[in-house]
């Protein structure tokens, strides 16, 4: 099943997302399929001034923390863009398989001096997400469609709740503060905005 249009349709809040379980069986290709086909087959979405586009992530595309196939596990994925820098020597953006590997990395290379111009995470309000087993726990669906994504400064985190990405507990991100609210009051952790992320904040995730 692949869902090709981000969801723009909010009178339809009820609609936009189907808590499907999903077999634990399926494993991790299951979980891509279920996530979705590319809408824009590898291009951008439209950027503004000068800040870049997301991209859609491909079945090349790995986590520069981990090296995971990101499109092939589950779980919110980021995208950072570095002017001027060749993160982990390849051309921008860095790409993540968890937003909370990707706030480590960007602490790092903070610490270098690198500035980031932006960072694109799944936003979970613009697309039909779905919650599945996933060791043990429950897993949430990837988005690797350039539509998929949303600058980290447009969303409410969900922070350390009990759905889990491929990297264990992550940020889970929502375009209307409204569906994070929803999202934390069933399944726990903490609204956070990108500001409030910190090195300490991302320590208590992960596996």
């Amino acid at each position: 099943m692949c869902d090709n249009h981000a969801h723009s349709r909010r009178s339809n809040r009820q609609n936009r997302y189907r808590r499907r379980t999903v077999l634990g069986g399926l494993g991790a290709v299951g979980v891509a399929a279920l996530a979705g086909c590319s809408q824009n087959g590898g291009t951008g979405t439209d950027g503004t001034g000068d800040v870049p586009a997301a991209i859609t992530l491909t079945e090349g595309d790995t986590c520069e923390v981990c090296g995971m196939n990101i499109v092939n596990h589950p779980g919110p994925s980021t995208e950072i863009f570095y002017p001027g820098h060749q993160p982990s020597g390849h051309e921008n953006p860095a790409r993540f398989d968890s937003t909370w590997e990707a706030f480590q990395y960007d602490f790092e290379r903070d610490e270098r001096g690198w500035e980031r111009s932006v960072m694109y995470v799944t936003d979970y309000s613009a697309v039909e997400y779905e919650l599945f087993e996933f060791r043990d726990t429950t897993g949430i669906s990837t988005h690797p469609e350039a539509s998929a994504f949303a600058p980290a400064s447009d969303v409410t985190f969900v922070a350390n709740s009990e759905v889990v990405g491929a990297m264990g507990r992550d940020l889970i991100g929502f375009g209307d503060e409204g569906d994070a609210s929803s999202f934390r009051d069933e399944y726990g952790g903490e609204l956070v905005t990108v500001d409030e992320v910190t090195p300490q904040l991302i320590s208590q995730l992960g596996r």
